[in-house]
């Protein structure tokens, strides 16, 4: 490459140097970033660093890029990333130096939902709190932040101009979810009956909490509630206020399924003609259901984050899972996320005729103060991942803790002794030291072993986070590192809980991924509650359905096929699916559409049949398999016939020989 040309090159990217506050520890290291640079060997101040310093300084002016520092740094604390030189005028702001930069932000349109979909760190919720008001845009000049009139002249001629100057002139007001509704009970306090009272400005306490199932819990103190029911009483306090802007942080978790649906159906009422409402989600079908249009976010989590143009909903999920920006002809990701369900959904009937039931549990009964739970009998195979679909409070849980022995069943009923791996729904970290010490002492042989280094590890990040305290984890973190302990543990059976629980959409697939290989692979059996229904699809061989009144009397079915299983489930929650013809992601069909219509009338909640693409294709695999075993026999039939033919034809042949060789004697 000519020097002329690399010139060019580096006037046209652009240069950020990230340092890891959580990893970088002066006080421990010997400088090495410093002592290895050659812009510091010149004499140059390009890295600052002292023995007393709480982090190093890198000069991004002075940095050329060589990486010498990211390979030396002993705790892996450095990041140097070249950007487009573009992306340097559409910085929105940067909380530091060597720290999160945010390009470009999302623009809400008033009267529709605008869907924000990426990765945990990558900047959804600094773009929520600059357009609520609550954080000013530094356009990246953190030590020199400018005034309001500088960033408005910046964003003249879009329409977050116009936006900035309604925020500025107080005329909008904007009510933001929180993202964790864990930490509600700390800073409110009082029962659920007067803060709803109190809260009530738009005079739909009744609907909503007809809606959001909130009747059962009115009397009850804050502090009393659980995951879902905080989650439910979050978004109906949202609701009832009067605003301009509606923010909602990832309002399906600690929901099921059913509860999800009524969660966006009470966010989409909102829009109005004047509202403007913004949803960030990782459940990909909620997201696709309540959203109008979308924005992608990419770019690295905790370095830098750039937001796209607007797409609509199927385009710009398609989009994320794809990894690939066509507007701006860009590749965020190398890897594309994919729904091969025809591999994991139809099993071959050769393949469920290898899978024979090798366990199985009888008829149970389990009583718990007024909840009672009925479990018919069932059985399960190796290599079988069994996923529970029920709304929350059907006993899901209280089943999984049986089959774990931690519960034992009313009656004479017996359950098989069983090995078993828990991961449970609510993780609570107690343990003392760092994430390595913790799987050294937990799985000290899977940790060292090189297969499930490569299997289970790696795809699930544990390097990143391997040093750092167990009790300073995030919650995605918590889960990952919970997942990886509960199937590094030798058993015959492993019961996970709700994995998809504050991992992002990235990570749910992932994950599912990474489950369904070490079940098939190890030969061992799971049993998992899902509500992410992209994810309870994925991971899916067989379904066992819960059905009854919640809380009261419910019963734990015996195990069916995926198909039969989600059917029943969708027919109870009055829910159709359809497929994605790029990803074969399932998207849930708008209530009383064509289509919503169409598969109701047919008895097809779940789409998985001949009608489907996906089922043609399935279909077409299964017909090519008949031809194929159909061409063999006519061969075989064929060749016999031949062989009989020749067989003849030489013995007439031999016979006229020996006829004329008579005639002429």
């Amino acid at each position: 490459m000519s020097k002329h040309k690399a010139t060019k090159e580096e006037e046209a990217l652009t240069r950020i140097a990230i340092v890891n506050g959580d990893k970088c520890k002066p006080r421990k290291c010997n400088k090495e970033c410093k002592r290895s640079c050659p812009v510091v060997r010149m004499g140059k101040l390009c890295i600052e660093v002292e023995t007393n310093s709480k982090l190093a300084w890198i000069s991004e002016v002075l940095c050329i890029g060589c990486g010498i520092c990211v390979k030396k740094c002993p705790f892996e604390a450095i990041d140097i990333i070249n950007l487009p030189k573009s992306l340097e005028k559409d910085t929105t702001h940067r909380y530091g130096p060597n720290s999160f930069k945010l390009h470009r932000l999302p623009m809400p349109r008033p009267g529709q939902v605008l869907g924000l979909v990426g990765t945990n760190g990558i900047g959804k919720s600094t773009a929520l709190m600059i357009l609520a008001g609550k954080l000013k845009p530094n356009l990246g000049r953190f030590d020199n932040p400018p005034d309001w009139q500088e960033i408005l002249v910046n964003f003249r001629g879009s329409e977050l101009q116009n936006f900035f100057t309604k925020l500025l002139e107080d005329n909008i007001k904007a009510i933001i979810k929180p993202q964790y509704v864990d930490s509600i009970p700390r800073s409110v306090k009082g029962k659920v009956n007067e803060i709803i009272e109190r809260k009530n400005e738009r005079n739909v306490k009744e609907q909503l909490c007809n809606l959001l199932d909130l009747a059962n819990v009115m009397e009850r103190d804050i502090a009393q509630l659980s995951g879902g029911e905080l989650q439910r009483f979050a978004i109906a306090v949202t609701c009832m206020q009067e605003a301009d802007m509606y923010m909602f942080d990832e309002p399906s978790s600690y929901l099921d399924v059913l509860q999800r649906m009524n969660a966006a159906k009470t966010i989409r009422e909102l829009c109005e003609a004047s509202k403007y409402v913004i949803c960030v989600e990782h459940d990909l079908s909620v997201l696709d259901y309540l959203s109008d249009f979308v924005c992608c976010l990419y770019g690295k989590p905790g370095a830098y984050g750039v937001v796209t143009a607007p797409f609509s909903v199927r385009e710009g999920i398609n989009i994320f899972l794809a990894g690939f920006v066509p507007t701006e002809n860009l590749r965020f990701r190398l890897t594309e996320l994919n729904f091969k369900v025809a591999e994991n959904v139809q099993n071959d009937a050769s393949e469920s005729e290898k899978r024979a039931t090798t366990k199985n549990y009888p008829t149970m009964i389990k009583k718990q103060g007024d909840f009672k739970l009925t479990v018919k009998a069932g059985g399960f195979a190796e290599s079988e991942i069994v996923v529970m679909l029920g709304q929350n409070g059907t006993g899901k849980t209280t089943f999984i803790k049986m089959l774990a022995g931690i519960l034992k069943p009313d009656g004479d009923a017996q359950m098989p002794l069983l090995n078993v791996s828990y991961k449970p729904q609510m993780i609570a970290p107690k343990f003392e030291g760092t994430v390595r010490q913790l799987l050294h002492a937990k799985i000290g042989a899977s940790y060292v072993h090189p297969q499930f280094v490569t299997d289970v590890m790696r795809p699930m990040n544990i390097e990143d986070i391997i040093d750092q305290e167990v009790k300073n984890l995030s919650g995605g973190e918590l889960q990952r590192t919970a997942i990886v302990l509960a199937l590094g543990k030798p058993a015959d059976i492993y019961l996970i809980d709700e994995p998809s629980a504050y991992l992002d959409s990235e990570q749910r697939i992932v994950t599912a991924k990474v489950i369904k290989r070490f079940i098939l692979h190890a030969k061992k059996t799971a049993f998992i509650v899902e509500h992410d229904f992209i994810m309870a699809t994925y991971l899916a061989d067989k379904v066992i359905v819960y059905t009854g009144v919640p809380a009261v009397d419910c019963t734990c079915n015996a195990p069916q096929s995926l198909l039969t299983g989600m059917n029943s489930f969708l027919a109870d929650i009055k829910t159709t699916f359809r497929r994605d013809p790029t990803n074969h992601r399932p998207r849930i069909n708008k209530e009383n559409s064509l289509k919503d219509r169409e598969q109701k009338a047919a008895g097809t909640y779940f789409y998985l049949d001949t009608d489907d693409e996906l089922g043609d294709e399935i279909v077409s695999k299964a017909d090519k398999k008949k031809r194929e075993k159909a061409n063999a026999a006519d061969a075989k039939e064929l060749a016999r016939e031949t062989k009989k033919l020749q067989d003849a034809e030489r013995a007439e042949a031999k016979k006229l020989a020996e006829e004329d060789a008579a005639d002429g004697k």
